[in-house]
């Protein structure tokens, strides 16, 4: 029986967010999944928000690094030092009662890397680790009735990954993980500037410019309004171009370029289309029966990445199937997780536990 001190904890552990769900109250925590650490020794020197400030601007003496590559722990020793500040803020370092701590994972990681989640779960301080595959977080914080025998489509557009998965009676039935989402579109538009412009720019600069003026059809929003953007990132969705600033590669020096909204389209085409590609290689290979609640349901949208303007409707023109974006997308999986630990009983032959 579950100590009534026991706290149970929810972990979206993205690629380039982490998010933590505490059982009773929400989510407590929401955080970039970045860590500074000394060059020489290894010793974590900041995590979070404050590592990320830090992405590009280090001495030499100190690396700030993601931990997470493609969705999966690419540096296991960081991870769980990762981990393990995220406990300490939620929990408090002085654990006497240990918590029991759900992980989401990607559907397509192999059993190497699911122990290696689970065992830096529990090295980080919990009493008891479980993993739950991300499609189903997902879902269940999308509020689809998972247990059904029914089809469900789910697509997770996060920052490492995409997963697409067709879901049914409490399970996955298909699915496909693509390494390539918000940070591919990030990459995409880095390389752009940088072939166009001969202008450097930095990863948080690339980011300001998807959630600007990031648009996967292109269209015009409004006429000749430039969006001025000084280090924070600006949320306005209706301006058609903005000012970007980076290094001449030429030169060396600071230099200012104006980006149009459909030149970033153009940019990021290529990687749209590998995202869609996913998604039409689970609905192939999905039974007729389940495909035919597929169209009459649509397919829903999660994570953070798919809430770039317009993809909601790329996805339906190429596919053929409704598509909409849930409710606090961004949010999507690390409720489910929370939701899932919460009701352990309820969604225990949807998680694996150590």
């Amino acid at each position: 029986m579950l100590n009534m001190f026991t706290k149970r904890l929810g972990i979206d552990l993205g690629t380039a967010n982490s998010l933590v769900w505490l059982a009773g109250t929400g989510v407590v925590l929401n955080e970039p999944t970045v860590v500074a650490v000394t060059a020489d020794d290894n010793r974590v020197v900041a995590v979070g928000n404050e590592a990320k400030e830090m992405l590009g601007r280090t001495p030499g003496n100190i690396v700030a690094t993601r931990p997470m590559r493609d969705g999966v722990i690419a540096d296991y020793l960081i991870t769980e030092a990762m981990l393990s500040y995220f406990i300490d803020r939620v929990v408090g370092k002085n654990r006497f009662f240990k918590p029991e701590v759900m992980i989401c994972v990607p559907s397509g990681v192999t059993q190497v890397e699911r122990r290696a989640v689970l065992d830096a779960t529990l090295s980080a301080g919990a009493k008891m680790a479980y993993l739950i595959e991300e499609p189903l977080a997902a879902a269940i914080g999308a509020k689809i009735p998972i247990a059904q025998a029914s089809g469900h489509m789910i697509v997770d557009i996060g920052g490492g990954s995409t997963e697409a998965a067709v879901i049914s009676l409490g399970g996955v039935v298909v699915h496909k993980s693509a390494r390539v989402a918000g940070n591919k579109i990030d990459e995409a538009i880095s390389l752009h500037v940088k072939k166009k412009f001969n202008l450097v720019i930095g990863e948080r600069m690339a980011e300001m410019i998807k959630v600007t003026i990031g648009d996967a059809l292109g269209k015009s929003n409004s006429k000749n309004q430039i969006s001025k953007i000084d280090g924070n990132i600006d949320l306005q969705k209706n301006t058609d171009a903005m000012e970007v600033r980076g290094r001449d590669s030429v030169t060396g020096l600071p230099r200012m370029i104006s980006l149009s909204r459909e030149e970033v389209t153009s940019a990021i085409t290529p990687v749209l289309v590998q995202i869609v590609s996913a998604v039409k290689a689970v609905l192939e290979e999905t039974p007729p029966e389940l495909a035919a609640d597929i169209i009459d349901k649509g397919i829903v949208m999660a994570g953070g990445t798919s809430t770039l303007t317009n993809l909601d409707r790329l996805m339906t023109q190429m596919t053929g199937v409704p598509c909409h974006v849930a409710d606090d997308a961004l949010l999507c999986v690390v409720r489910g997780t929370g939701v899932a630990i919460e009701n352990i009983e309820l969604y225990k032959r949807s998680v694996a536990r150590k």
